[in-house]
This record gives C-alpha cells, structure tokens and sequence, in this order.
C-alpha cells in the first residue's frame, strides 16, 4: 500500500460511511451495524475460505473485515479484527496508531496466520505484526508479536505490504515491501517469525538499480523513483508467479497503479519476466491496468486457488463511481508456455 499519500488516512476513514451509503442508498443506517454489499469497497483485499465462507481482510482501523458463501455479496463487519492494537505497535513504530495497512492471510500447520502492516506516511520506520487463531469464524486472534521491522537511516527497505509463500518443502517464507529498495524475501521459522540469521534480499525493484530519472518525481520525494509495492507469491504447476503493484494508488481518479508479474522455478528467485529480464533489476511483464473504461487503475493483488478455479483479486479505482476503490475478482486462465492471464 502506498503511504507516500497523506490524503489516504482520511479517504479509508470515509470508506465504511460511504459504502454504507452506495450499497443501501438514501435510507440511513448506523454505522455500527453489519450491512451486505456486492460492490464492496476495500484497499488491499486478501481472501481466504474457512469451511464454507469466504473471508476477506483489507486496510482499516483494525483491520477490515467482510464475509461471504459465493463471493458475490458481501457481509460488512462493524467489528474490526483487531479491536485494540498490541502494545509493541507503538513501541516499535512511533507515531503509529491503529490504521493497519495491508494484511494477508494463510493456513498453515492446522492455524491461521495473519500478517498486518504498521507505518506512518512518508517513512520506512515500520513493522510487520502477527496473529493467529484456529478458525476464522471464532474471530479469537492471538497476538504474535513482530515478524520484522525497519528502521529510518538503518534500513533500505520498508516492512510494509506482507505476503506469506509456503515453498514445496513446506518452509514458510515472507515476502514484502513498498518503494526504498523494492521487494523484500525472507524465510521464516515453524513460529512464522524470521529465521535464525535470515537477512532480506531484494528480489524485484521497479526499475533497473542504475535507472537515473531525467527529473525529480515529487511524488517520490521520500523514497525516490523505485515505485514497486504490494507482492504476492502465487504457486502454479512448478513456477512461482511473482505479482507486484506498479506506480501510484491511493488518488482515485488519479490513479496509475498497474500489476506486473514474473515466475521463478525456486521461491528465492530470480523472478524473470516474459522477455527474461530479472524483476530484481527493473523487469516485470505487465498484467493489468485501467483501461479507463471500467477501472481507471488496479493493483495490491492477490490470487489463489478456490475448489480447483485459480482466481484473481486487487482492488480498482472505479472509472464510474468518482474513483472510489473496489474488489475486483476474475479468473485465471493460463497460456501454452505457462503464463497467467485474466478472462
């Protein structure tokens, strides 16, 4: 999730109001009430599925939560995962309340696990937190403390955006990142928290290291032009698909956010693109953008595999309804030579 954008804060504090309003119309709810929606708003959705229901965990105070049978309508909680932040949040991160960006979700060893984004706009000083539970409809998460930080001046990276990848010797590892040097891999222990000696390394960056922009980017002021975010690891046959969110979010209308994909044999890479170029130095094969029609921009993606149907889902900002940010599901199909595309 970009954090460069100050405006962002207030525009997810308006999310739930205004999806209350777009999905019921002019008649007035309370804000504390559950409502159902098949256009749901969200920033950074994943999905998961616990039984019979589908689950969907986004950015918001809390983290949001939406729940669903055919993920077609929407149930909306009123209650978010996290009622009150863990103690260490703040302690780690110093100006960080409790507008968690950017979570994912996995079943692993018979738990689920739950990894959430806490920054401040404009600086690489963040931490990636944990939780976990045994089912997702009991709501009972545990606090597991911090997988990894980042620290202003130490750091080249940014521990925001967390995906977890489980590789075929059923290791878990963490990817990450958002702008600064790019996209971050680490392997995890059996307590889903960094490896004993595990050091990030930089798998994919939104332009070559040597790329000299011709002018300043005054969007990129903080954190310079490498305008990369946002990955999630997708296993397929026997590549690992790499998908990242290219550009900016977070302006509506405004917005240029595009995914890009490359595949890999090995989780640790290198993730190459369709023209063979590492994703590590600037390559990526682009996969979705607006097409100002329906969608003047997409990303923060995430794909899976349903009952045997592989699915793709991000948000995107919508070219009808004054840019607002919406879930965007579609399937998966794949070409000859093994390379995904959306019907």
């Amino acid at each position: 999730m970009l954090y460069i954008k100050r405006t962002f804060i207030l525009a997810i504090a308006l999310t739930a109001i205004s999806a209350i309003a777009f999905a019921q119309g002019p008649r007035r709810r309370s804000a504390q009430e559950n409502f159902t929606t098949e256009t749901p708003m969200v920033h950074d959705p994943v999905m998961a599925k616990d039984g019979d229901t589908y689950y969907i965990f986004a950015t918001g105070m809390g983290i949001q939560k939406m729940t669903s049978t055919d993920r077609k309508t929407w149930s909306v909680s009123r209650y978010p995962v996290m009622s009150v932040m863990p103690g260490w949040t703040t302690d780690s991160v110093p100006g960080f309340r409790n507008h968690v960006w950017a979570p994912d979700v996995i079943r692993w060893h018979d738990r689920w696990w739950l990894a959430y984004s806490c920054s401040t706009f404009g600086k690489n000083g963040s931490a990636i937190g944990l939780l976990s539970c045994r089912s997702l409809g009991d709501n009972m998460w545990k606090d597991e403390g911090c997988i990894v930080t980042s620290r202003e001046k130490r750091d080249d990276w940014n521990a925001i955006d967390p995906n977890f990848v489980i590789d075929g010797n059923d290791t878990p590892w963490l990817v990450w990142g958002s702008f600064w040097d790019g996209i971050q891999l680490a392997r995890l222990d059996t307590t889903m928290h960094m490896a004993a000696g595990e050091k990030p390394r930089t798998i994919a960056r939104r332009y070559d290291p040597n790329f000299k922009p011709s002018e300043p980017n005054p969007t990129s002021r903080f954190a310079g032009t490498n305008a990369i975010e946002a990955p999630f690891i997708f296993k397929h046959a026997d590549y690992y698909y790499l998908f990242v969110s290219w550009d900016y979010c977070c302006r509506g209308a405004k917005s240029n956010y595009r995914v890009a994909v490359g595949r890999s044999k090995s989780v640790e890479g290198p993730y190459l693109d369709r023209e063979g170029k590492d994703m590590a130095n600037g390559g990526g094969t682009l996969f979705l953008e607006g097409d100002k029609k329906e969608w003047e921009a997409a990303g923060h993606c995430a794909a899976y595999n349903f009952d045997g149907e592989d699915i793709f889902i991000c948000h995107g900002y919508s070219a009808t309804k004054n840019g607002v940010a919406l879930l965007i599901q579609r399937p998966i199909t794949w070409t000859a030579d093994g390379w995904p595309q959306l019907q």
